[in-house]
């Protein structure tokens, strides 16, 4: 679990925690949501991350995340609507190992998170060390000659 000791007060515990109070700190709070629904549901996907995403173990885990992740994407350009925020850029760090090791073909099932993660990677400031997970253009075809 992470710890954060802070120059005037408590230790922070805990991963949404620390990123909440870090977010207020550069005073960019929008990252958190803008509306109290906005605000809820970046805390929903913050939760997910953890319990969710960080605790994902098997092939199995991994495919129910990114098709539950996929259908929820489905009429949405960020997590929390029409705003970037935190939760996309945490989960955006979550599901990087994970969409780094994807196929083209797995991209291509998952196209709705794969139009989201790209996006996301390309947003300024998000990636830094990371590599650039790459994805084609065109959508492939099988011949079924």
């Amino acid at each position: 679990i992470p710890v954060l000791q802070t120059n005037n007060g408590p230790s922070l515990i805990g991963f949404i925690t620390i990123a909440a109070h870090l977010v207020k700190q550069a005073k960019k709070e929008e990252l958190l949501g803008s509306t109290a629904e906005e605000k809820a549901v970046v805390q929903q996907w913050l939760e997910y991350r953890v319990t969710q995403v960080d605790g994902c173990s098997s092939k199995e885990d991994t495919r129910i995340i990114l098709k539950d992740l996929n259908m929820y994407l489905e009429d949405k350009v960020y997590l929390a609507g029409n705003s970037f925020t935190l939760a996309d850029i945490l989960m955006y760090y979550g599901l990087h190992p994970i969409m780094a090791d994807l196929t083209v073909q797995e991209k291509e099932e998952y196209l709705n998170v794969s139009r989201w993660f790209n996006h996301i990677q390309h947003y300024p400031g998000v990636r830094q060390h990371l590599s650039n997970v790459i994805f084609i253009k065109n959508r492939l075809y099988i011949n079924a000659h």
